[in-house]
């Protein structure tokens, strides 16, 4: 064995687990990513699903695919830098650019390629990136990749970031870049404050709305429109992986920014394009969002159902007012138990466990849709109540 495959053959954390029969990784789903899907021939309830508008499955969206298909293509063959820039590709930049308040948009082929292209790029070296501590992978690896000084702030703690705002030369740039919506605690960042603070400390913000849009704001444009903070937000992030119900992302900002990006992101240049077919969907999806309002009502409804279910029950649910609704378990083995037997009980949940989170802060990420009904919730409610106690977890 090389010395290399010898170093990674001692990381054997999902063998142990397989051997204890609570390895929860990989399901193989047979189905369509609706509230119900298929799994080794099984019917499960699906609470595991970033689809907040529960579009995945929509015959709109599913036609305008296959129509781009049909015209365009499989895919690009090169990036949107040279070969790789369809008619359709502008045309959704410029309809995202105007929905969510900011002059241009530009498309990445991945959500976290956006954050990675654009966090490592925007700063140079003597400037800073202030980051919450519960910000997103993608994040964390862009400041990685950045020349700047880092600087972690506590979990929306204000006075944290302050403090190191204060501690910055006040002569180099400073980026604050923090989710809207955090995606394991489903807690809402405090943009009112954070706009405040950039503004008394000529710092700039980016703000990541992955979970967002699609949720919060006039027709689903996000924790920025919701807090009437666009204008004061410098970048304004997106995926087309949850709400939008493809692949893909962008990021929104103004013309001199976005003219900096697409000449010196690296993940945008040097990847291929996102695809036809996700392009289209994504047009799809944004027609579905500004026309059907009742969607984002419906999930608040249900959203709200089950938050009400779960504090009932006595399940510790943090600071959450999402539709990610965190189940605290605050212990490896016991997050990966309940979530095998709840599977077992026919509800499909994500575990959260250690290095992901401290071992004291594992839970289970309970996530809802538009599509859900407060029937399929109260069948949740019910086999959750049971494995919790079976476990201990409550009382």
């Amino acid at each position: 064995m090389k010395l290399m495959q010898e170093k990674l053959s001692k990381y054997d954390a999902p063998q142990k687990a397989k051997a204890l029969g609570v390895y929860p990784y990989f399901r193989k789903i047979e189905s369509d990513q609706d509230t119900e899907v298929l799994i080794n021939g099984k019917k499960v309830l699906m609470f595991g699903s970033n689809s907040y508008l529960g579009l995945t499955n929509h015959p709109k969206i599913k036609e305008a695919a296959i129509a781009a298909i049909r015209k365009y293509g499989t895919g690009c063959a090169g990036s949107r830098f040279l070969n790789g820039t369809l008619d359709i590709h502008e045309e959704l930049e410029h309809r995202l650019a105007k929905f969510v308040g900011k002059e241009e948009a530009i498309i990445y082929s991945t959500g976290f390629q956006v954050n990675l292209g654009v966090v490592s790029c925007v700063t140079g070296r003597g400037d800073y990136i202030l980051w919450d501590e519960l910000d997103h992978a993608s994040i964390i690896e862009g400041r990685r990749l950045s020349f700047s000084t880092p600087v972690k702030y506590r979990h929306n703690d204000m006075q944290s970031l302050e403090d190191q705002l204060r501690n910055c030369n006040p002569d180099k740039v400073k980026l604050i870049v923090t989710d809207g919506v955090f995606s394991m605690e489903g807690d809402v960042a405090n943009l009112s404050e954070i706009v405040r603070l950039a503004k008394q400390y000529n710092a700039a913000v980016m703000v990541d709305e992955a979970h967002g849009i699609g949720v919060f704001g006039r027709d689903g444009r996000g924790t920025c429109d919701h807090f009437g903070v666009t204008d004061d937000v410098d970048l304004i992030m997106g995926t087309f992986s949850k709400s939008f119900a493809s692949l893909g992302g962008f990021i929104a900002t103004d013309k001199v920014t976005a003219n900096y990006l697409r000449h010196n992101s690296r993940s945008y240049i040097f990847s291929a394009s996102i695809t036809p077919a996700s392009t289209a969907a994504v047009g799809a999806a944004l027609d579905i969002m500004e026309s059907e309002p009742e969607r984002i009502a419906n999930l608040w409804d249900v959203t709200n159902y089950a938050l009400e279910g779960f504090r009932r029950i006595g399940c510790e649910i943090g600071n959450t007012c999402t539709p990610i609704i965190p189940l605290f378990i605050r212990d490896n083995e016991k997050t990966f138990r309940v979530t095998r037997d709840l599977f077992d009980e026919g509800i499909f949940v994500n575990p959260v466990v250690s290095p992901a989170v401290a071992p004291k802060d594992t839970l289970i990420r309970f996530s809802l849709m538009a599509t859900h009904t407060r029937a399929q919730v109260d069948v949740a409610l019910e086999k959750i109540e049971k494995c919790f106690k079976h476990l201990d977890i409550i009382k």
